[in-house]
């Protein structure tokens, strides 16, 4: 049985567990009956959907049904890269558009707190850089665009960002080398590749979504000039 197909079938006949909400499904012995599969075939396959996260099973208490966290998505790029089908270019565009866009969406909901919060970190990042803390600025670094799209407070980007950020960290780390090696370090002024993070800032300050937007791809112009070969 084909486990998408299996996974919608369970969905339609789980039942929410009074006090907890929780989806849980009949037993083995009724599911088997009413997919017409036999038990051995079924708790092979419920043992995959367990082991890619869609399952909660405990002995003596049953199984439930449930959405899989971002695990699943860093596994599923993991795989995908690994197999050639998805290629780092690929995967390097996409974190583009979608930081983009998650720029100019954060625009229009970020509070005086949130960009407090988001300049922060940017001083945070330069302080790191200059004190020659690149584990540090790299921390702050990665700690700004995860908040960005806290900002933003939408699911289904937080999702895609966070496998998208698993599966480009060893690239990040790099290019921060790179750009540590590269460019000119003048006495109080923060290197460009840190510097240009302070123009997203601004933007979300002015609440102004075009210009957060603009900024956001001109911050990955940057990192590309400092660290293209």
């Amino acid at each position: 049985m084909d486990l998408s197909f299996l996974v919608r079938s369970l969905a339609e006949r789980a039942v929410p567990e009074p006090g907890t909400g929780r989806l849980r499904l009949p037993t083995e012995r009724e599911l088997g009956a009413s997919l017409e599969i036999s038990r051995g075939s079924l708790r092979e396959q419920l043992s995959v959907l367990e082991l890619l996260g869609f399952l909660d099973r405990t002995q003596g208490r049953g199984s439930y049904l449930q959405v899989p966290d971002a695990g699943f998505l860093r596994l599923y790029f993991d795989l995908s890269r690994q197999l050639g089908q998805l290629t780092h270019g690929q995967f390097s565009a996409a974190r583009e558009m979608l930081e983009i866009s998650v720029a100019e969406a954060a625009a229009e909901r970020a509070t005086d707190d949130d960009v407090a919060e988001l300049r922060a970190l940017v001083d945070e990042m330069v302080r790191a850089a200059d004190a020659g803390d690149q584990d540090r600025a790299l921390e702050a670094d990665l700690e700004f665009h995860r908040r960005l799209f806290t900002v933003v407070d939408n699911p289904i980007f937080t999702l895609m960002r966070d496998g998208l950020a698993h599966v480009l960290r060893g690239a990040v780390v790099d290019r921060r080398r790179l750009a540590a090696e590269r460019e000119p370090s003048a006495d109080g002024a923060p290197r460009p590749s840190d510097a240009v993070h302070y123009e997203v800032v601004e933007a979300l300050a002015a609440r102004d979504g075009a210009a957060a937007a603009a900024a956001m791809r001109h911050h990955f112009v940057v990192w590309r000039s400092a660290t293209s070969h």
